[in-house]
């Protein structure tokens, strides 16, 4: 009796504790939708800004917060997933490669200010990138490059040892293994570590303000080393720095970068239970 009442009470207190946690995030979530829906337009997605940003549209901060979560993916991924493969099938267990990995650990904890300040150190000023979305890219890269790295290295070392014997005994090389046996099994558990960094970084302000992020610009970016507007900066100035922006504004720029955030998500999760589903074990 004991038992069961103790059972009972932890899944009561398990699901107080959800509750906790999951009814404020629809709250807030149901507040955007709900104050957000009335100037979401055609409008609103596709013109330009005027007035001090109190009228037109969010055009270039959308155009620019995708170009740089596709630069950020274009530079993270192949070296991040890379790193991966040479952390779980090559690298020899010693002191070196657990330093990479305890470095790597420490790097994703790291405030994003400080992944900005570096950007603005390296790429901006030592680099003569100026402030561009090619900057801002390389610096929201080198901050997910830390998740994509440990989420892609324990998807791989998930893989059952018997598909890389089997491989090396049919005479394939080690390669030649990782590359049409291991990677496809682990293909899930990459792309979940993939977007997980893309959307913190599609997401993130403080690597953007010193790197790439302009307050007020009318126009759609020309090239690589322009500047751009990006969603979640547009969103902090609105919001902070320009006197009487209606409050609508504020909602519908927060209700689109949240319906792109979740639309990267479930794309995402479309693609890992496809991939999922042909998994072999």
């Amino acid at each position: 009796m004991n038992r069961y009442l103790t059972q009972r009470l932890g899944f009561a207190l398990l699901t107080l504790a959800t509750l906790i946690v999951v009814v404020p995030i629809l709250l807030v979530v149901a507040t955007i939708i709900i104050r957000g829906m009335s100037v979401i337009s055609w409008e609103f997605l596709t013109a330009m800004p005027r007035n001090g940003m109190k009228e037109g549209g969010i055009l270039p901060a959308i155009v620019g917060t995708l170009l740089l979560t596709l630069g950020t993916a274009l530079a993270a991924i192949p070296i991040g997933v890379g790193g991966a493969i040479y952390l779980a099938e090559y690298a020899r267990d010693n002191w070196l490669t657990r330093a990479i990995r305890l470095a790597i650990i420490n790097l994703a904890g790291i405030p994003s200010v400080v992944y900005g300040l570096f950007g603005l150190g390296l790429f901006v000023l030592f680099l003569h990138f100026g402030t561009s979305i090619l900057a801002g890219s390389l610096t929201l890269a080198i901050m997910t490059l830390p998740i994509i790295i440990s989420t892609a290295e324990e998807a791989l070392r998930s893989v059952p040892m018997e598909f890389r014997t089997v491989s090396a005994s049919l005479g394939g090389t080690r390669w030649q293994g990782i590359r049409y046996i291991v990677l496809p099994q682990a293909l899930p558990g990459i792309i979940t570590g993939v977007i997980l960094g893309l959307l913190r970084a599609a997401g993130e302000t403080a690597p953007i303000l010193f790197t790439v992020a302009a307050f007020y610009l009318p126009r759609l970016p020309r090239s690589p080393f322009d500047p751009t507007m990006a969603l979640p900066y547009h969103l902090y100035v609105i919001s902070t720095q320009v006197p009487g922006m209606p409050l609508g504004i504020q909602y519908g720029t927060a209700l689109v970068l949240l319906a792109l955030v979740l639309s990267m998500n479930v794309v995402a999760t479309v693609i890992r239970s496809y991939y999922r589903r042909r998994r072999e074990w």
